[in-house]
């Protein structure tokens, strides 16, 4: 392995903000807008993964407003259920590639089952600025 090998690890997000399946859509919407994030993991009591919650997942709230007259529901309504994640061993730059080929802005990072962090494009490019300046 290369000695300059970059790590999931070292530079994800740790405790992100999280949401549970049964929060009410609006409550959740009201806290991704008030942490500036544009989305938040899903997980369960014990902190395992049950899916995503997005900004284009929030979207179809209004969607269902001007469409269908309902403007609410659960988060589990709306989540992204299945979700791509990654491991905190997993290297940076493959990450960053997977980003660049996705329309994905976070994976969230699991060790042993539960989600122990998220890395964005954010951390990526927190990352590089860290990297330019060594």
């Amino acid at each position: 392995m290369q000695e300059n090998t970059l790590f999931i690890k070292d530079y994800m997000t740790q405790n992100p903000i999280c949401l549970t399946a049964d929060i009410d859509i609006l409550k959740a919407i009201s806290l991704l807008l008030k942490h500036h994030i544009s989305g938040a993991p899903i997980v369960d009591n014990k902190g395992r993964l049950l899916g995503i919650l997005t900004e284009r997942d929030c979207i179809k709230v209004a969607v269902n407003a001007g469409y269908f007259d309902d403007f609410g529901g659960q988060v589990s309504d709306y989540m992204t259920a299945n979700v791509e994640t990654v491991s905190m061993d997993d290297n940076l730059m493959d990450v960053a590639q997977k980003l660049v080929e996705s329309s994905f802005r976070r994976y969230p990072v699991i060790a042993d089952g539960i989600l122990v962090g998220l890395i964005t494009r954010r951390d990526i490019l927190a990352a590089l600025e860290n990297q330019s300046a060594s």
